[in-house]
């Protein structure tokens, strides 16, 4: 496939719908990390159990229902805002602004928008450490959702209908390859960016670079 080829894929995009935790920043500089640390320190506070039953727990809630935050809600009936404060409370400053992450985004043609699991407040601190800020048309977390989590349909129809976006003029950036398959199935185009490709049949596009893909695109 030539270069032409390739970006003449994505000409119909007119929406690029960008995940946030480690897609618009790359692994290495271990953001979520943190997140993880103070899930586990939440639930330990929050169910009163061992520190090795609260990260058992959050990686099987993870599993199971989508996101950590979705299986205490469901299981236990968590309040989502004490938890949603402290589990982002963090250090950005692990964070570096990227120059040309930040060319290639704003060289795309159309809508730009950010959907997150994490909260819409959280994302626009992790887009100004970037050096992203004022790149995107809207930023949706999973707040908009009704704290319904991706990979779940209902929360991917929820925030794509309030976006008003065009699933067959859209394309979907994440790190995680369950949260592309329901992109897949409702037509949009779908990419995932990750030091490892994971081959499957929902994935088009894989790559270890987002703006280094970005550029074949413009």
């Amino acid at each position: 496939m030539t270069a032409h080829d390739f970006s003449h894929g994505f000409s119909q995009i007119r929406t690029w719908v960008f995940d946030l935790d480690n897609t618009l920043y790359p692994p290495h500089m271990r953001l979520f990390d943190q997140i993880e640390q103070r899930m586990t320190a939440f639930v330990v506070d929050a169910l009163g159990v061992s520190h090795a039953e609260a990260d058992y727990l959050r990686g099987h809630y993870w599993r199971t229902h989508g996101t950590t935050l979705a299986g205490l809600m469901r299981e236990h009936d968590l309040d989502p805002g004490p938890y949603l404060h402290a589990v982002h409370d963090i250090d950005f400053s692990v964070l570096t602004p990227d120059p040309t992450l930040r060319a290639r985004i704003e060289a795309l043609p159309g809508r730009r928008i950010i959907y997150t699991n994490g909260t819409a407040p959280y994302a626009q601190r992790v887009v100004e450490a970037r050096g992203l800020g004022g790149l995107f048309d809207a930023v949706y977390g999973v707040e908009h959702a009704g704290y319904a989590p991706k990979p779940e349909r209902a929360a991917f129809e929820t925030v794509f209908q309030t976006d008003g976006l065009d699933p067959k003029t859209a394309a979907m950036f994440e790190d995680e390859p369950r949260n592309l398959k329901i992109p897949h199935e409702m037509g949009l185009k779908t990419v995932h960016v990750a030091p490892g490709a994971a081959p499957a049949a929902h994935i088009h596009h894989h790559t270890d670079d987002l703006a280094a893909f970005l550029a074949h695109l413009t």
